[in-house]
């Protein structure tokens, strides 16, 4: 509990001269009824209220108390707060050509990767993660972020045909690099998932490579397809007819990329096999990353408000009934 105006609790010091004004008028207080002797009175039973005597006096003190309290505006503690959380920083690049839809893994290798990625996300929660998206040029479909809520929404939007198709695997490592450059953090990874051969883009995929390695960033490549020839769907007229493909992955390149960046290559021929390449990268060294936290503030006065209220009312119902002076 926090008080937005705590100067107000200074209020509370005059409540002092007020209590040793009442006892010291009290004290000089003469009977309004006098008689010549009071001896007879002596063994009396004292009444009960004699001992409700000071009941009212004690009801106002607290209902004071509690209307200083609530001037001081308490509040529920939330502030903004600092803390370290271990994580890393990954820009994951995925493959979103059309031959991304080939259906080897289940239902189709983009959704697969969809699938386990997500995964992925959920199984680090302290990680600065941001997705970009490659095919005949890039684009960041989301920057770093720890709001992994909204990541995940993003990438289920991720689809085929979102930009001019081809391999632009360069350009997929280039747009990531650009997100990680300035980080801070000691651990700057891009995972790299295609499915073929870069075949477009303004810049190499050795040349990206050697970016990344000038900043610190390591990359991990995957091949995602199965061996030998794997069932594409071609619309025909309406209806959609499969044909088989051969698998292209260009697993030279990739494992250079890799080796270029301290990296590493893996291949993934199923859905299995990709969830697997998912939980090796995710036993990557974590850093500390400063993170601030800020909860609501919430007013507190209601309970103080009702409780001088109820004061109040039983020091002016005890005044006006059982307590009541004879003038």
């Amino acid at each position: 509990m926090v008080f937005a105006n705590i100067e107000y609790l200074f209020l509370l010091l005059l409540l002092i001269p007020y209590i040793i004004w009442y006892i010291l008028k009290r004290r000089k207080n003469e009977a309004t009824l006098q008689i010549s002797d009071a001896r007879v009175y002596a063994h009396t039973p004292k009444s009960y209220k004699n001992y409700l005597l000071h009941a009212p006096f004690v009801l106002r003190i607290i209902a004071l108390v509690l209307i200083i309290l609530i001037l001081a505006r308490p509040q529920t503690t939330d502030s903004w707060q600092n803390s370290e959380i271990e994580g890393i920083d990954i820009m994951l690049a995925i493959d979103v050509s059309t031959s991304m839809l080939a259906e080897d893994l289940k239902p189709n290798r983009l959704e697969a990767a969809k699938d386990v990625a997500a995964e992925f996300i959920n199984g680090r929660p302290n990680d600065n993660i941001g997705i970009t998206l490659f095919a005949g040029e890039s684009f960041t479909q989301c920057p770093l972020t720890v709001d992994h809520a909204v990541l995940l929404n993003l990438i289920k939007d991720v689809k085929c045909g979102l930009i001019e198709d081809g391999t632009a695997v360069g350009m997929g490592i280039a747009n990531a690099v650009t997100r990680l450059k300035d980080s801070k953090a000691k651990s700057k990874v891009v995972i790299l998932l295609t499915d073929g051969t870069s075949n477009m883009g303004d810049i190499s995929p050795l040349t990206a490579a050697e970016i990344a390695k000038s900043f610190g960033i390591r990359v991990y490549t995957i091949g995602v397809g199965t061996n030998g020839m794997a069932p594409y769907p071609y619309p025909i007229g309406g209806t959609v007819q499969y044909v088989n493909l051969p698998v292209e992955i260009d697993e030279k390149t990739l494992t250079q990329i890799a080796g270029i960046t301290s990296g590493e290559y893996f291949r993934a021929t199923s859905n299995s096999k990709l969830k697997e390449v998912y939980e090796e990268i995710d036993k990557l060294e974590k850093t500390k990353l400063n993170v601030k936290e800020y909860s609501k503030r919430e007013e507190e006065y209601r309970w103080f408000a009702l409780a001088a209220f109820i004061c109040v009312l039983l020091e002016i119902v005890l005044r006006n009934s059982l307590l009541k002076k004879i003038p």
